[in-house]
């Protein structure tokens, strides 16, 4: 057994996070969960398959490393500036805001006002991987409550550098090693930091290129690792976070022709070794204070939620977010997130937090990450509706009855509009969102704010006079079922209908609509700009991807007609690939076929 010693404990680490993860992640709590209820599973709480987790804690800290490399990493300039005003307007606010209020309240409960800064900033933290999670499950990334989320919790990636610095100062006995940190270790780190920045700039890049040229990959990602590493392991030295080293390494190559390459090689080791971080604050959960005083973790949890939440919400609506975007803004982050165990870790470390109010704050973060999803849950069922009755504004009465509907005024309609505008023909545009529709106006394009898969909105558009409906929405469902209506009470009017894909198009040509795929013909014009870049002349080019065209437009018919029977499909994609590397044959007849064709179409 001399040679399991390391090979067990890796071996109940990899199958509790195997389980336990994609088992969080499909009922939607998040890979963070997955990782901490793992390390809780094997831990001296759970099964007790691993008890002496102080090791695997040490090594696991270089996932935090790395993770703070790779938000250095995207800290480009242009990103930062076009996000100024939320990242350090609302974010700065939040962070201060909050850590103020929690501190406050915790100082008036007894506790050290040291204490109280640390729970202050730990409260402030959120999850990245939760919130964007959540927002993603909906769709909202890209709105006004997702961009502010993503700000906020950028400049949340960001305090957390000068929070691990202010614990050295909070520290009753002074720095990482228990040493005054005084104004000689303060000018030796200052120095240091000064010496990185600079050395960076001047080796980092040449000495990237020099492991790029070698063309080996494992000595380009023994450098990223030894930059990494080497980063955190010097700043250690003069008493500063190791995070601080990595974070500054990252941030000096934001803006290298590396960063890419960089990310890549950086990311499954960030990923491991963050997780295996996770698992480690899991085990360290000491559940006999939580069974002691479960009342009391449940109290903390959701205290901090609360705080956090209606600090959120006020600063929602004074960063002019709606009432209910401002309430999603402020649950998607309410909870307490990963950063705040690095924080309380640390805190214990300097001497700040005794042992059993570590474990004891650690238990109320864990479960404050549950409530997120739940919480939107309940927003989503009581609160929403009231928020859409309230907010919602009366569609528009359109008084114009022209040929042509176009249902999507986003990028897809837009485009088909402005072309049937200037070919001289009368379009009707309809979208569902306001916002949009405001955005065309201000550019002079009419547009009506409606609702095109509703019948009455139809009928006020002049469905049943109109010659033509294009549907370029990007809901496959809400597309299906104007398709449905409009053959059933328009039975006149043509339709024209957007496919995100084949299944969507093969669904849409069954109820007889002739369906665009919404990337097919841009990909066809990059295949054949990525032709012309590889040597074949411009008419060269175009026959070529005009008769990939008629291929797959001949196989799209096929498989329609096998929609059902799977071997029969499979036979088609393995006779099409063949038929398909014999069509595109460079020889001679094809190329005098191409002519041909070239010259009696206006392809």
């Amino acid at each position: 057994m001399h040679g399991t010693g390391f090979l067990l404990p890796a071996l109940v680490y990899l199958a509790a996070a195997l389980v336990m993860v994609p088992l969080f992640k499909r009922i939607g709590l998040g890979t963070v969960l997955g990782y901490l209820f793992a390390g809780v599973a094997i831990g001296p709480w759970g099964l007790g398959l691993v008890t002496d987790f102080a090791a695997v804690a040490q090594v696991s800290e270089l996932g935090v490393v790395m993770l703070l490399f790779l938000v250095g990493l995207e800290l480009e300039p242009k990103r930062l500036w076009a996000l100024r005003h939320s990242i350090f307007g609302l974010g700065l606010l939040q962070v201060v805001v909050t850590t103020a209020l929690v501190a406050g309240l915790a100082v008036a409960l007894g506790l050290p006002w040291p204490q109280g800064v640390v729970l202050g900033m730990a409260c402030t933290m959120s999850s990245t991987p939760i919130a964007l999670q959540v927002l993603a499950e909906r769709g909202l990334v890209k709105s006004a409550p997702g961009q502010s989320a993503f700000s906020v919790s950028l400049f949340q990636d960001l305090a957390v550098i000068p929070m691990l610095l202010l614990l050295s100062v909070l520290a009753p006995a002074g720095g990482a090693q228990g040493e005054p940190f005084g104004w000689v270790e303060a000018g030796t780190a200052l120095g240091l930091l000064a010496a990185m920045v600079l050395g960076g700039r001047l080796l980092l890049r040449p000495a990237l290129r020099i492991a790029a040229n070698v063309g080996a990959r494992e000595i380009f990602v023994a450098l990223a690792l030894l930059l990494v590493v080497g980063s955190a392991w010097l700043t250690q030295s003069v008493g500063l976070s190791m995070a601080l080293g990595a974070f500054i390494a990252g941030v000096l190559l934001a803006d290298s022709e590396y960063r890419m390459e960089l990310e890549v090689d950086i990311e499954p080791f960030k990923g491991l070794l963050l997780g295996l971080f996770f698992m480690a604050v899991g085990m360290g959960i000491d559940f006999g204070v939580v069974l002691a005083q479960p009342g009391l973790v449940l109290l903390l949890a959701m205290a901090a939620v609360a705080v956090k939440a209606t600090v959120l919400a006020v600063l929602g609506r004074i960063f002019r977010l709606r009432a209910g975007d401002g309430w999603v803004f402020a649950i998607v982050l309410s909870h307490v997130g990963e950063f705040a165990f690095l924080l309380l870790a640390s805190a214990q470390g300097f001497g700040i937090l005794p042992a059993r109010e570590t474990a004891l704050f650690t238990a109320a973060v864990a479960l404050s990450m549950l409530s997120t999803p739940l919480l939107m849950v309940l927003y989503e069922r009581f609160v929403a509706p009231r928020f859409a009755a309230g907010d919602a504004r009366a569609f528009d009465a359109i008084d114009e009855r022209n040929a042509v509907i176009v249902a999507g005024a986003g990028r897809f309609g837009q485009m088909v509009a402005r072309l049937l505008l200037g070919r001289g023909f009368t379009v009707t545009v309809i979208d569902h969102d306001p916002n949009q529709i405001d955005l065309m106006r201000r550019f002079s394009f009419r547009g009506f704010y409606g609702d095109a898969s509703r019948p009455d909105v139809l009928e006020s558009a002049g469905a049943g006079e109109a010659r033509l409906l294009v549907l370029a929405m990007d809901d496959p469902e809400t597309v299906r079922r104007t398709v449905e209506h409009c053959r059933a009470h328009h039975p006149k009017l043509r339709l024209i209908a957007r496919a995100r894909g084949r299944v969507d198009a093969y669904a849409l040509a069954e109820l007889g609509v002739p369906a665009v795929r919404e990337t097919f013909g841009s990909a066809l014009e990059t295949a054949e700009l990525a032709l012309r870049e590889l040597g074949h002349g411009a008419y060269q080019a175009r026959a070529i991807v005009h008769r990939f065209r008629r291929h797959d437009e001949a196989q799209f018919a096929e498989q329609m007609a096998a929609q059902g029977d799977v071997e029969a499909l499979r036979a088609l994609a393995k006779s099409s690939r063949a038929q398909l590397e014999r069509l595109l044959s460079d020889d001679a007849e094809d190329l005098a076929e191409a002519r041909r064709a070239g010259k009696d179409s206006d392809w």
